[in-house]
């Protein structure tokens, strides 16, 4: 049965539509916002995945935008859509990462979730429909699906709140800011902005959040009206309750010594010991576990412990104030040939940036359903095996770097000088050197002092800050400058980046299902706080940006000839 049902979000109808596509699929909905159609799918194994106990959830999200859609022919050869372009990957990441903690934990049978532009009018972006599509799809479907999101983007033209902004709105705004939430609270952040205060931020937040209510509601009338029941016969994987008493007796106490240890290779190697010792112990000829099965009982009795720690001896495991920053060394001019280079290091995270300058040749082309754009900044990161010290083939760069750079490029677009006064294209490149935690931010460092390093008249310096946080009903912990540990057993990675003057970007994900305004208020404010004592190293190691370009970088000249 199809249906058919709509709602006012700004200044266009949300229209969803589920029950005339794609039926086969475990739910699918056809949402539209003015000229643009998404169709959204979801769709999950009939069998779980084989092997004992997995510590994720089997989601993968594809976004892809057909050229058909702003009725184009694709460019190249063979005429038709090729590998995922960059805004591709970033929409996927930007449908999974609000979606993923949503899922029952342990679920061990793969879901897949695909979005696919049909119809764009050039002026809505479908990113925002992809993600409103997504949970409803959801909610129509039988997938044990434990919330229902919405998703807004917020502009600001001339000191006013926009939903859903057109891109031709989206050029003059100061502000492009995505907000996902369930009706109570926010579940993921992703923003840029002009060097706006935290209080501006704050309020943009919570203009979306309430704006998006509207999507929940209709999603939530669809549910009601053609959602089918939830499946109750999957696969969930749970740590056996022996076992976990087991292995916590016998490792406990290790655990303990172990965890303030200050080296993450020597916690890492300690804690490899512990689970070869249980292994040796517990999985023995006749035992009903398996190998896996304790080393994820291993990490849970891990995690409650260093949880615990925080929240009730209140001390972090390298031993460092909550809100402290780890040692900070900053070292410009590194390489001898490039234009400009920079090395941060950040405790145990390491960001080697090299900027290049090249003429407008070197332009990005970019051909997007919305046009052709060119692009004279690009920041690409880079994550080598080698910086957690592991073994891992090198391919091509993954969703998680394209993420990340986006991320350091959004948070130095702000301060990049237009082109009649750098005529130069700028290419910045971070090779993650070492990481335990917010590799990210520390590329935002490097970057500005590469680019000031290599005489780029940036217009002020911008530094980054991870905040994360630990939180069990009502008590909780805001943690600055996350370790990687914290990070993986804590329940948000909360970055900003911004310079003295106020905040360029905002990036917030969550492993629970959803935080309130004052939790973002006092993230926003310690970061702001951090920000300025990173500031402030950046500075002693270069003030400003050099007046000389280096002797090896291209040279423009401009002048005007007389019409005569």
């Amino acid at each position: 049965m199809s249906k058919r049902l709509e709602t006012k979000l700004g200044r266009e109808s949300l229209i969803f539509e589920t029950g005339k596509m794609a039926k086969q699929a475990n739910g699918a909905v056809m949402v539209q916002y003015g000229g643009t159609v998404v169709l959204v799918t979801a769709v999950i194994s009939k069998k779980p995945r084989e092997g004992g106990s997995i510590d994720f959830v089997p989601l993968t999200v594809e976004y892809q935008e057909k050229t058909y859609a702003a009725g184009k022919i694709p460019g190249g050869f063979f005429k038709r859509e090729g590998r995922p372009s960059e805004k591709e990957v970033l929409t996927a990441r930007l449908i999974d990462r609000p979606i993923r903690p949503l899922f029952p934990a342990g679920i061990s049978h793969e879901i897949q979730v695909m979005a696919l532009v049909l119809s764009h009018d050039g002026q809505n972006d479908p990113d925002i429909l992809a993600l409103n599509g997504a949970s409803c799809a959801l909610a129509v479907s039988d997938i044990p699906f434990n919330y229902l999101i919405g998703a807004v983007r917020v502009g600001m033209v001339e000191g006013e709140f926009i939903i859903n902004p057109t891109f031709a709105e989206l050029e003059k705004s100061a502000l492009d800011i995505v907000v996902v939430g369930t009706k109570e609270s926010i579940v993921m952040i992703e923003s840029g902005m002009n060097e706006l205060t935290e209080d501006v931020v704050l309020k943009a937040i919570e203009f979306g959040h309430k704006s998006l209510i509207a999507s929940i509601e209709l999603q939530e009338k669809m549910k009601a009206e053609c959602g089918s029941p939830k499946e109750t016969n999957l696969k969930i994987n749970t740590i056996d309750d022996g076992l976990y008493k087991k292995v916590k007796e016998l490792s406990l106490g290790r655990i303990k010594e172990v965890e303030h240890k200050a080296s993450k290779e020597e916690r890492e190697e300690l804690i490899d010991l512990i689970a070869k010792d249980l292994i040796l112990e517990l999985v023995a000829e006749g035992s009903p576990w398996i190998e896996p099965d304790v080393r994820a009982a291993l990490v849970k009795v891990e995690k409650e412990e260093v949880r615990r720690t925080i929240l009730q001896e209140k001390k972090r495991v390298d031993g460092r104030g909550f809100k402290d920053i780890r040692q900070i060394t900053c070292e410009v001019g590194t390489l001898p040939r490039t234009h400009g280079s920079a090395l941060f290091t950040r405790g145990q995270t390491q960001s080697l940036s090299v900027t290049t300058l090249g003429t407008s040749v070197d332009e990005q082309t970019i051909d997007a359903l919305e046009g052709e754009t060119s692009k004279s900044f690009m920041l690409h990161y880079n994550f080598p095996s080698f910086s957690v010290g592991e073994v891992k083939p090198v391919r091509g760069p993954g969703r998680r770097e394209i993420g990340h750079g986006a991320l350091a490029e959004r948070g130095l677009k702000p301060v990049m000088p237009s082109k009649e006064e750098f005529p130069y294209t700028v290419r910045v490149v971070s090779e993650v050197l070492e990481s335990n935690g917010s590799s990210s931010m520390a590329t935002i460092c490097a970057a500005t002092l590469s680019l000031m390093d290599a005489g780029v008249p940036i217009k002020a310096p911008v530094s980054g800050i991870a905040i994360g946080l630990v939180k069990e009903g009502g008590n909780y912990v805001i943690l600055t400058d996350i370790a990687g540990l914290e990070d993986h057993f804590g329940d948000m990675d909360f970055k900003v980046t911004g310079t003295e003057k106020g905040v360029t970007a905002v990036q917030m994900d969550l492993k629970i299902d959803g935080i309130g305004l004052e939790i973002v208020r006092q993230s926003l404010e310690q970061a702001r706080e951090a920000r300025m004592i990173v500031l402030e190293k950046i500075k002693q190691a270069l003030a400003e940006p050099r007046k000389e370009l280096s002797p090896y970088a291209p040279r423009i000249v401009a002048f005007k000839i007389n019409p005569d």
